[in-house]
């Protein structure tokens, strides 16, 4: 659909520069079995050497956030924030942790029973 101005908006993943992701992700190797909601913490201060990407996803992990918030934070894809956290991780300068799994909840007829219990006293 045309805009006002009789230009096309730009498509999703437009106007991103191609050259500066594989600066940030470097050469493809192997990459951590990372997912979206694994949990990334960081593990150390940062380096004074570290790239701006690194430096960023540091400072942001200091309490644990999943790679998804990493990548929606950095306004970077899923793939190349994969590619910085496997590199962070051989470095052992983030730690990935598994997601905290909410406990299933009690029967009902458990609930059901404990409360008949305590009313009877």
């Amino acid at each position: 659909m045309p805009s006002p101005q009789g230009a096309e908006a730009p498509q999703e993943g437009e106007g991103k520069n191609p050259e500066r992701l594989y600066i940030i992700t470097g050469a493809d190797g192997e990459r951590a079995p990372l997912d979206l909601v694994t949990l990334i913490v960081a593990r150390a201060e940062t380096p004074s050497s570290a790239p701006p990407e690194q430096t960023a996803v540091l400072r942001m992990c200091a309490a644990p956030l999943s790679v998804a918030e990493v990548s929606a934070y950095l306004g970077l894809p899923f793939s190349v924030v994969t590619v910085l956290l496997t590199e962070m991780l051989a470095a052992e300068l983030v730690q990935a942790r598994a997601p905290i799994v909410r406990q299933q909840l009690p029967d009902r007829s458990l609930l059901e029973a404990v409360m008949h219990g305590l009313q009877r006293l």
